[in-house]
């Protein structure tokens, strides 16, 4: 066994810093190297990285684990970060619904205290839309949410926020890597307990005056008809599942304040828990997860499903269309937000003008077509929310004239006004039944309001493939399919032509018939796509806080009716998910 790990290992289990339950576990898992070897490795060999987000790993006694003492690591660097750019001020912290996940927000507003930054600590379990909220309404210097949204149950995690309210992003993402890998001596962590910290003003629950400040929000800013909501409100039909996460009070109060009173949450998967008993994965991306709300939905009739994550940024919807349920995926979601928002905007004449769309590169590009329908602009950034706030702030303070509306990715994140800087479910939620309304009062459902978008721009497909490789040896694989991607020898791919490759780790984009490469003004990040010659795309990248490689392919069919159009996208999209499997199986 490699002798540095279990030199790292024996550290921990003698270092009187740890609590002397944490350095039994460790010295327990030493008694037996042989039996514990694979364990030792994963907790010992190498320290927890600070990404770009923050921290996100199984929880567990180890350097390579997601424990207290790393949350007052990563506190401290957030804590060096700010008191060099402000010399002081405050710092807004919530939590999910996960295991240990207030002990850990506990933990972090120990070290800001004791940094003499104060720490607004929200009083209950607050999704991350109000944490982000929150930064901005206190005028924070940065915010943490203790969440790692829909992983398995053994994960949790760390979201560093800055001072607009949203992740952090470059030069300071950098700022305080750097600062948490230069925190080497544990005696270097500032903390106090937060009794004290409480008792010496150091530190403060925060009260309904944000909460409140947060629905106003979505009443003015969100809402497009409120008086529709409070008259016709309650003809709207919803189940709702919070899959035991933190958005059950957040989405009820928002639901009922905005007039659906047939709003029913799912007993079972109302209350918060941190093991989530009911579902495999808590994400509403999975329609596994969503199935006792479908199943409700079904047997009561009632009109819609709505599903948010943990920490409350996701949205799921799934349509009782006359009878039939319709799993929207994170797209279909996305366009019809948008095309609803721009229609009651143009309609009631208060759509801004040079209206601004954000969203990821991997995103459909039916959100252009729609956008640029009512004279707006859609700009595109990297994956994650991060970068799509970090565009509107430097358009912000560049003084630009484009008007944000709305962004979003397809991992159903949408965000829908600018009061917080991250995806957020519960507005979404406010959002989709505003529109399901809306269009019930026609005699249609969103299924039928997606037609509608398809006539009238065209049919566009996409899906997702999403593949888990767990540990060292997960990591070394997706190392290797991206390798063999970035190279790939070919110059088709499931009968599609490429022509023309994106390398934004290299920032570069080749033209494959005349070897022309042009840059590409993005941020480096380890993304590749494939356009080909019929104009469908793939893009492929390893997630950033999952143990995952994704790829992405996007269809357009324009010939033939609506039922042939759907046929033939879902065809091609078959061939090359199996040949991405293929190629997968055998790297």
């Amino acid at each position: 066994m490699d002798q540095r790990i279990l030199q790292n290992a024996t550290r921990w289990s003698s270092d009187p810093y740890f609590s002397e339950t944490d350095r039994n576990e460790i010295q327990r898992l030493l008694a037996d190297v042989p039996s514990n070897e694979l364990e030792l490795t994963e907790r010992f060999y190498r320290d927890l990285e600070f990404g770009t987000g923050g921290l996100r790993a199984p929880m567990g006694v180890g350097q390579n684990r997601m424990n207290r003492y790393n949350v007052r690591r990563a506190t401290q660097a957030m804590a060096n970060t700010v008191l060099k750019h402000f010399g002081g001020g405050s710092a807004v912290i919530s939590y999910d619904s996960r295991n240990f996940s207030k002990e850990f927000a506990l933990e972090a507003a120990g070290v800001f205290a004791a940094n003499g930054i104060k720490a607004y600590v929200f009083r209950a379990l607050t999704p991350t839309p109000m944490l982000s909220f929150g930064v901005r309404y206190y005028q924070a210097r940065c915010g943490v949410m203790i969440t790692a949204s829909h992983n398995p149950p053994i994960y949790n995690g760390f979201k560093a926020f800055w001072n607009d309210g949203a992740q952090v992003v470059p030069p300071v993402d950098q700022e305080i890597i750097s600062e948490y890998n230069a925190l080497v001596d544990w005696a270097s962590v500032k903390h106090m307990e937060f009794s004290e910290a409480l008792e010496r003003g150091l530190a403060q629950w925060t009260d309904e005056d944000v909460d409140n400040a947060f629905y106003e929000v979505i009443e003015n800013r969100v809402i497009q008809n409120l008086d529709l909501c409070r008259k016709h409100g309650k003809e709207l039909s919803i189940v709702y599942t919070a899959l035991h996460g933190s958005a059950e009070v957040p989405c009820s109060e928002a639901a009922r304040r905005l007039g659906f009173s047939s709003f029913h949450s799912v007993p079972s998967q109302a209350k918060p828990d941190g093991n989530f008993p009911t579902v495999k994965s808590p994400n509403p991306e999975d329609p596994k997860a969503l199935a006792l709300a479908i199943d409700s939905m079904l047997k009561t009739k009632a009109d819609i499903v709505f599903g948010t994550d943990p920490d409350g940024d996701r949205l799921g919807v799934v349509v009782n269309n006359r009878g039939v349920p319709e799993i929207l995926n994170g797209n279909q979601i996305g366009a019809l937000m948008i095309y609803y928002v721009f229609s009651m905007k143009a309609a009631q004449g208060s759509l801004p003008p040079n209206p601004l769309v954000i969203k990821s590169i991997v995103t459909s590009p039916i959100q252009n077509a729609i956008v640029e329908s009512f004279g707006g602009t859609v700009l595109d950034t990297l994956t994650g929310f991060k970068w799509m706030a970090g565009l509107l702030r430097e358009l912000e303070e560049k003084g630009s004239p484009l008007n944000f509306v709305f962004a979003s990715e397809e991992s159903f994140g949408y965000m829908p006004h600018k009061e917080s800087r991250d995806k957020d479910g519960v507005s979404s939620m406010a959002l989709m039944s505003e529109a399901a309304l809306f269009f019930k009062q026609k005699g249609m459902t969103l299924v039928d309001a997606l037609d509608e978008i398809y006539a009238r721009f065209g049919f566009f497909y996409e899906s997702l493939v999403s593949l888990d490789f767990e540990g060292i040896a997960g990591a070394k694989k997706i190392q290797r399919i991206m390798e063999h991607f970035r190279h790939y020898p070919e110059h088709s791919f499931a009968g599609e032509e490429i022509v023309a490759t994106e390398d934004y780790e290299a920032s570069r984009m080749t033209e494959l018939k005349s070897g022309v490469q042009r840059s590409i003004a993005l941020p480096r990040s380890n993304v590749l796509s494939f356009t080909f010659a019929s104009g469908n795309r793939l893009f492929l990248r390893p997630s950033g806080t999952e143990p995952k490689i994704k790829f992405y392919t996007m269809v357009r069919v324009t010939d033939g009716d609506l039922a042939q159009k759907k046929a033939r996208a879902l065809d091609r999209v078959r061939l090359i998910e199996a040949k991405i499997r293929e190629i997968c199986e055998m790297v």
